[in-house]
């Protein structure tokens, strides 16, 4: 299997944005990066008529991802830029590509108004249908964006990365996407900020007054186990700092809120071989449409 990062064009705002975040992610990695422009064959019917012309058929089955691969081979050199085009529904073709990538990268609109993505059918479709790591960027996604900002303050794509950040459940951690986020960590010289989100017992169901000493003593199993999660992760990354958060309430919106001074988020969702629905679980779901920075999806058992 040839190793590399593909991303989904369809020509976008949102499509050039993963482009040009996956062209980021590839070197890093140090491997080329696959270009896969989807188009859906149109009905012999729709093909004569008109409004469907040469000019239109050629801007989006070739002038689409020749010009993003011309304009990504200028701004990113050293990177090995290649373009394949597939015909199919595009969660289909894009699940497909995805089985010879070590990732997928799809672009988000991003909510006018509303800091967040709108993830539509065919990304969650993809997400919920390949075991490769899935990263959503939103259209106007920045390279500046992943950085501190610099001495005065404005965003700049010299300076250091901001954090990864990682929604981990103690409860169930998983290696691989534990990994995952160390890895993404490490290349970017970065530090790890590993976000813990629990639940207080539900008191108020049942008229009950809270109790302060057994909530602080929650507080510190829970702060307990994700230390201890994460002490084999520690040995084998040593130079990754990692800031530990174990925090009371809901996970999905730690994680959210965590992700408005992050570089990457990670989350996890369990791979789940049900024929009927899209199941990405309740946590990756809401963070998925309410991150402000990119967000990877780790598939695991």
């Amino acid at each position: 299997m040839s190793r590399n990062v593909t991303v989904g064009l369809d020509g976008s705002p949102e499509s050039r944005a993963a482009a040009e975040w996956a062209a980021r992610e590839a070197k890093l990695r140090g491997l080329p990066l696959r270009l896969v422009h989807v188009w859906e064959p149109v009905p012999e019917p729709m093909a004569q008529a008109s409004l469907l012309g040469a000019e239109t058929q050629a801007h989006w089955s070739e002038r689409v991802p020749r010009e993003t691969a011309e304009g990504l081979r200028l701004r990113h050199p050293g990177v090995h830029v290649e373009t394949e085009q597939i015909p199919g529904r595009p969660a289909d073709a894009l699940a497909g590509a995805a089985k010879a990538a070590e990732l997928l990268v799809l672009g988000s609109r991003g909510l006018s108004g509303i800091a967040g993505f709108l993830v539509g059918s065919v990304g969650m479709a993809v997400i919920a249908d390949t075991e490769t790591p899935v990263v959503l960027v939103r259209a106007g996604e920045q390279g500046a964006d992943e950085h501190e900002a610099d001495p005065a303050g404005i965003p700049s794509a010299a300076t250091a990365y901001r954090p990864v950040v990682l929604g981990l459940d103690t409860g169930h951690p998983h290696d691989t996407v534990i990994a995952f986020a160390f890895e993404e960590a490490a290349r970017r010289g970065t530090s790890l900020r590993v976000v813990h989100g629990w639940n207080l017992p539900p008191y108020s169901a049942y008229g009950l007054p809270a109790d302060l000493e057994l909530n602080a003593e929650l507080g510190r199993q829970e702060a307990a186990a994700l230390t201890e999660v994460l002490r084999p992760w520690r040995q084998k990354y040593p130079d990754v700092e990692v800031a530990e958060e174990s925090r009371s309430g809901s996970p999905a919106h730690h994680v959210i809120d965590a992700s408005r001074d992050a570089s990457l988020v990670v989350v996890g969702r369990r791979i789940r071989r049900s024929p009927i629905g899209v199941h990405i679980g309740s946590v990756t779901h809401a963070v998925l449409h309410h991150a402000t920075a990119p967000v990877a999806v780790v598939a695991h058992d």
